[in-house]
């Protein structure tokens, strides 16, 4: 299993889920898609309802905690209530990664 579908798999487990989508996006951080190491998740739940960005981050956090250790770097998180997802869709871009990984031309 792909930590792609592992991620899935454990969101869907763990939460009522109107709409999921985890991008991987190792590769525009100079990692590749093989490494499996940056996402971005889009998730709309009404677990989320009457919940802080902060308390819906930690949710998110303790469902995947095994794969943050195991090597997912990086998580752009984008968490929804239904009625948030439905008055705005608009989600901003994922950060540039400064990781240590990625190695310039003059460094190679």
């Amino acid at each position: 299993m792909s930590v792609c579908e592992r991620l899935r798999s454990l969101l869907t487990a763990g939460l009522s889920i109107q709409h999921l989508q985890v991008s991987d996006e190792s590769h525009a951080h100079g990692r590749g898609h093989s490494l499996e190491s940056h996402f971005k998740v889009v998730l709309v739940s009404p677990d989320f309802i009457g919940l802080s960005r902060v308390q819906r981050h930690r949710c998110v956090y303790a469902l995947l905690e095994a794969p943050l250790q195991e090597g997912v770097h990086a998580l752009a998180l984008h968490l929804f209530s239904p009625q948030e997802w439905q008055e705005s869709q608009d989600l901003p871009g994922s950060p540039v990664c400064r990781g240590g990984s990625r190695q310039t031309a003059d460094e190679s």
